[in-house]
């Protein structure tokens, strides 16, 4: 699936949230959407992901208007995980997983083969397999993450949005969640991550796109959006740079005093 987002924008209370902002996703390709607070990320994600209208511009789904698709149609090929893993049922964590099958199921169906071999897989990938028979209220913060990324996985979708995947994780499911978001995209599925942490977005993905202030102020290569103007003018910072195994990384390493209050 082909994702393209033209002119959009939206404000609340009467405050500019995303002004004019222009994207396009691809099949195959890890994009990591970053940015300060406060600058549009997740408002974006959920248009892309239409779970909010936007004000003005337009998403088009390989073409198409979210409008003259059905519902179950995009659900099927686009899967949504929402940030901060807020449950509101105490579930086992196999049903939660299993309501990632709802758009390939007729209604009130048991479950087909194919789904509980797509439930086992996305409990393996998301690393999550021995908390099938918890409930998500026994389970720490990272490990209900886990969980709920399972879930996303469960769909099997050709697009995956992924809100802050990372919160609450310990550093090696950090590692583990971002190769395995690389995996994904190197099997063909469009993928997009919103993320904080610059080391992990320069080095995993393909693509990122700097958000500042509603506006996209750079996209394009890790290396070339990572630079010490755009990183300086979005987040007010200055980094170190190092080199390890042939990789560039970088970490950020003090605060620059703008003359500017942060947001």
């Amino acid at each position: 699936m082909r994702i393209e987002a033209n002119g959009i924008a939206i404000a609340f209370d009467g405050k500019p949230i995303l002004a004019g902002v222009d994207l396009a996703l691809r099949p195959g390709e890890l994009v990591g959407l970053i940015g300060a607070n406060g600058a549009g990320k997740t408002t974006l994600l959920r248009i892309l992901a239409d779970l909010l209208p936007p004000a003005a511009g337009t998403v088009l789904y390989d073409g198409t208007p979210a409008r003259t698709l059905r519902r179950r149609m995009l659900a099927r090929r686009l899967a949504f995980l929402a940030q901060g893993g807020g449950v509101q049922w105490q579930m086992r964590a196999e049903a939660v997983v299993a309501l990632g099958r709802l758009p390939h199921r007729r209604p009130f169906a048991d479950l087909t083969e194919a789904d509980r071999a797509a439930i086992a897989n996305a409990f393996a990938a998301a690393d999550a397999s021995a908390f099938r028979e918890r409930s998500l209220g026994s389970l720490s913060g990272g490990e209900r993450m886990r969980v709920l990324l399972a879930r996303a996985l469960a769909v099997e979708a050709e697009m995956l949005l992924a809100d802050e995947p990372l919160v609450g994780l310990d550093p090696r499911h950090q590692l583990e969640a971002m190769a395995l978001f690389r995996r994904i995209a190197a099997g063909g599925t469009g993928v997009v991550v919103v993320l904080h942490d610059l080391a992990l977005a320069g080095r995993f993905c393909d693509r990122l796109v700097l958000l500042d202030g509603g506006r996209v102020l750079a996209e394009g290569p890790p290396a070339a959006v990572l630079d010490d103007g755009n990183l300086a003018r979005a987040f007010g910072i200055e980094v170190a740079r190092g080199d390890r195994d042939g990789e560039q990384f970088i970490l950020p390493w003090q605060a620059l005093d703008t003359g500017e209050p942060r947001r």
